[in-house]
């Protein structure tokens, strides 16, 4: 095999995107004080939200405080992750008729914050009793919306915090919209949503997003891509997403996640690798189960219970297949780096605040809901890996959706044409500032990440 060439780090990459977890949620624990690292995660810090005096249970204790996951499967039912609960969990702002109202009930001014109101990241306790009740028709006692402030540790999610420690992980990363996830995934892949805020009604995205996508951009400068969805998830989000421009391309560029394995195996693996779990009944992701969620009249009775373990052994079956990339031709861990990132965090807690953000097209009317699109959503957890990366990586810029394609343009040339996508990705951090693949020498010693059997390893080679 030649010797790698820090200079073709990025020559290619591959992005998997998961569901519905805050940073704090899943990596909150990464590191504790002796680790001598700038984090910004939950350990020594006094955490709590308010309980609102309309509970029926538990309003005497004033509070809620941070604590531990208990299980595997919370916050279930699922926490409300449209964009007006958002605005109750970052600005504790529910309207009284809104109360244990959820979906299409949810009626104007959609508990929206004052103007200029900066986020207080104290309302997940009221929204998520207000949401438990309008799915399950009945006010949550304390042990039941108590969970909803919490997260796991390393010793529950080894293969997430594992891989986290061993390479770079992004501490102050928001998702664009304080929103769901199609407009999310949309950010991803195309700088904007074309005004949507919520996911509903579905026959929407299939007339309505005709934003121009990474995908296209690509092929117009020559580069090749491919979305791998993991088995038996029967749709693409993301084709979904953008149908009206990407409709032709469903049948090429869109296959099973087993064609990953056999590519990344064969160094065969295009440009752009985009990776979505199977995030239906039966799923390979981190989502919470969802059912009523959408609505009070329907129970959906999907994944119930929803173990995170689903997706912590799916990115096991990632990493392992990334790994096994190591032909002396064409993509391999030397120049291909894997971003792990999440499209919203769900309703699930998170202690940092989101700041304001340009819209991605200022001269746009207001999109949904009279959304301007000038605040972004809050943290998810993100994930650099690559053999070039320094273990122990924290990137404490603020990054977004966004900073992929902002990276990948400066990186690759793709030159911008489209004046809708250049005020977000002229503010959005391109990942050429502290986590471009150039720190870890080929020759360090092979690196281990601990996953739940104690024998898996991941092992850097240093062949030349």
């Amino acid at each position: 095999m030649p010797a790698p060439n820090r200079s073709q780090a990025l020559d290619h990459i591959v992005v998997v995107l998961f569901e519905n977890r805050s940073l704090d949620n899943v990596l909150g624990h990464l590191y504790r004080p002796e680790d001598g690292k700038d984090f910004d995660g939950v350990i020594g810090k006094d955490l709590s939200n308010p309980i609102p005096e309309w509970a029926e249970h538990g309003a005497e204790r004033k509070g809620v405080p941070y604590t531990v996951a208990t299980d595997m499967d919370s916050p279930n039912p699922d926490s409300g992750e449209e964009y007006y609960h958002t605005n109750t969990q970052l600005y504790n702002t529910l309207d009284e008729h809104n109360r244990f109202r959820i979906g299409e009930a949810v009626a104007p001014p959609w508990n929206a914050p004052p103007l200029g109101a900066a986020p207080t990241m104290d309302g997940f306790v009221t929204d998520y009793i207000s949401t438990f009740t309008g799915e399950i028709g009945r006010q949550p006692s304390y042990d039941e919306y108590a969970h909803i402030m919490t997260g796991c540790t390393p010793k529950q999610l080894p293969v997430l915090n594992g891989i986290a420690r061993d390479f770079g992980v992004f501490d102050h990363w928001f998702c664009e919209v304080p929103s769901q996830t199609f407009m999310n995934r949309s950010f991803w892949t195309a700088a904007t949503s074309s005004g949507f805020v919520v996911n509903s009604p579905m026959k929407k995205w299939f007339t309505g997003n005709d934003a121009e996508t990474i995908f296209e951009r690509l092929e117009a400068h020559g580069r090749t891509w491919k979305v791998y969805v993991m088995e038996p998830m029967p749709v693409s989000f993301t084709g979904v997403i953008h149908f009206p421009r990407l409709r032709d391309r469903l049948a090429s560029h869109f296959v099973p996640f087993a064609e990953f394995e056999e590519d990344a195996a064969a160094g065969t693996l295009p440009d752009f690798s985009l990776i979505e779990p199977n995030m239906l009944g039966g799923h390979g992701d981190y989502h919470p189960a969802f059912g009523r969620s959408f609505s009070a009249a329907v129970d959906l009775a999907m994944d119930n219970p929803s173990s995170m373990l689903a997706g912590e052994a799916f990115l096991e079956r990632v990493f392992t297949a990334y790994r096994s990339a190591t032909s002396e031709t064409g993509p391999n861990v030397w120049n291909t780096p894997l971003l792990i990132g999440w499209d919203e965090p769900g309703g699930t807690y998170d202690h940092v605040p989101p700041g304001p953000v340009p819209p991605p097209n200022p001269a746009a009317p207001p999109g949904e809901f009279g959304f301007t699109f000038d605040r972004s959503g809050y943290r998810v957890p993100a994930i650099i890996v690559s053999p070039w990366v320094e273990p122990g990586s924290v990137y404490n810029e603020e990054y977004r959706h966004t900073s992929l394609i902002a990276t990948l343009r400066k990186a690759w040339g793709l030159v911008t044409r489209s004046p809708s996508a250049m005020p977000r990705l002229a503010r959005s951090t391109t990942s050429s500032r502290s986590p471009s693949p150039a720190t870890r020498r080929p020759g360090r010693p092979s690196q281990r990440v601990r996953c739940p059997s104690g024998r898996w390893t991941s092992r850097w080679s240093a062949r030349h």
